[in-house]
This record gives structure tokens, sequence and C-alpha cells, in this order.
């Protein structure tokens, strides 16, 4: 088996902050999702994922990348393609949880949010409807950056 990096995942309240330091988000939802909803942020380009291995190199390799999907499981698959072919694991990083948790966060977005809010159930860890203990477990346990944030 090839070895393979790890990527390092970072949840939205990160990602914000990664986008205040000027951070490129790559977003690989079809063009379709993000026509309906879209991250509201000033750097962003779209690949989605169908296209990834024909466009990366568009992707510069001197910025720090958060790559981006509505639910984190695509853009965990485009963050490993990309540090395995080349691009800095400490610059790469996939945004768990997607739009869903950015928007459950309510984070900036253009578009029908109602799209996305519409197809989840918003409870659990850090879900709009959360119980005070399942709030409690988000804010104590760290995540893989070691911020305590969802």
């Amino acid at each position: 088996m090839e070895n393979q990096t790890l990527v390092k995942e970072i949840c939205p309240t990160t990602t914000q902050e990664w986008v205040k330091k000027g951070a490129l988000l790559v977003d690989v939802r079809e063009k379709d999702e993000v026509a309906e909803l879209a991250y509201d942020v000033p750097n962003i380009i779209n690949i989605p994922l169908s296209e990834f291995e024909d466009h990366y190199s568009e992707i510069p390799k001197d910025k720090d990348i958060v790559v981006v999907c509505e639910g984190g499981g695509r853009s965990l698959r485009a963050a490993g393609f990309l540090v395995n072919h080349g691009y800095n694991k400490d610059k790469v990083v996939n945004m768990h949880h997607g739009i869903i948790r950015w928007v459950q966060k309510g984070f900036p977005t253009k578009g029908n949010a109602a799209s996305i809010l519409g197809n989840t159930q918003n409870t659990g860890c850090c879900g709009t409807n959360t119980t005070p203990k399942a709030q409690s477990c988000c804010n104590d346990s760290p995540n893989s950056d070691g911020s305590k944030c969802c």
C-alpha cells in the first residue's frame, strides 16, 4: 500500500480564522450545489470533485488552503489528493462537517440556506437544537487542531 499522509481537519469556526488570515477556500461541490447555496467568503474557488484531478493544479501551492464541501467527506478526499500530489500538509486542511455546520453556526452564505437546513437533523453536538449536555461535550473535547469548537 502507498504511504499516504493524513489530512488535518478544522471546524467552521477555525476556518473563519483561516479566512481572515487570507486562506483560500476550495469548494469541491458540484456547480449546481454551489448555485443553490455558496460560502460567502472573499477568497474562494469552485473545482467540483468530478473535475478535481484535471484542475487541481489551478490551486496555488503558496497559500493556505481550506477544502470544503457539503458535509466534509468529499473535501477530505480532495485535501488528501492535494497533499499526496505535492501540496504542503501544513498548508492544506479539510473543513470538517462542511457547509451544513457552517450554516448551523450562522456563518455567511449566498443563496438558499433552507435547502441545507431542511436536509439535516439539528441535534447532537453543536446542532441548533443541542441539549446543555451535548453542548458541554462539544466545548470540552478538543478537535484535531487543538481547538474546542465545532
